[in-house]
């Protein structure tokens, strides 16, 4: 026969159930407002740069050296966001943004080599766009509102490019990783804490 477990035993089962039940349901909110600025500025640089080289060997240096900014920029700017706030970033709210995040990204970077490999480099703007769409779309859910809905905009300015001719691949570029980001991150750094 068992003995009934203790009053202080069965209330610390209590308090880690409830702990783990709001971990699973808080939002993940470091998403950095001002990083979104910075990202945007520099991708507006990136566009006017990579639209003047003829070569898609340089166009790809330049629109992947701005990739790489971009993760140090969001790296940094979540980070600092994440301590002003107080949220850990290894909690499960993070951890489930990543994972619904990341897997979209992988996607694109395979894809990016089909595309090269396959002469259709020209078409690389509306895929970056719709992959990085559905990133921030699904990862979105787990967020702020305003996240999702900026997914489901990127999604869309992605038709757009494909429907449009391929020359005007910078232009989306800019609306895209550009505007949309200048535009959403001062939605986020206003109304979501920086």
């Amino acid at each position: 026969m068992q003995e009934p477990q203790s009053l202080h035993g069965h209330a610390a089962d209590n308090i880690r159930f409830i702990r783990d039940q709001m971990s699973r349901a808080a939002q993940f909110t470091a998403v950095p407002g001002w990083g979104g600025v910075a990202m945007g500025v520099t991708a507006l640089v990136t566009a006017a740069l990579a639209s003047q080289t003829g070569d898609r060997t340089a166009w790809l240096a330049w629109w992947f050296g701005d990739a790489a900014v971009a993760i140090g920029i969001a790296a940094v700017t979540m980070t600092r966001k994440a301590r002003r706030l107080e949220l850990p970033l290894l909690a499960a709210p993070a951890r489930r943004f990543a994972l619904a995040y990341i897997p979209p990204l992988v996607a694109g970077a395979m894809l990016t080599f089909v595309f090269v490999t396959n002469g259709l480099t020209s078409r690389l703007p509306g895929m970056w766009l719709l992959l990085y769409g559905v990133a921030i779309a699904t990862a979105g859910t787990l967020s702020v509102r305003v996240v999702q809905t900026m997914g489901i905009v990127f999604i869309s300015v992605s038709a757009a490019s494909f429907a449009a001719p391929a020359r005007f691949g910078d232009l989306f570029m800019a609306a895209g990783f550009g505007g949309l980001h200048i535009i959403f991150g001062l939605i986020i750094a206003r109304n979501h804490g920086g």
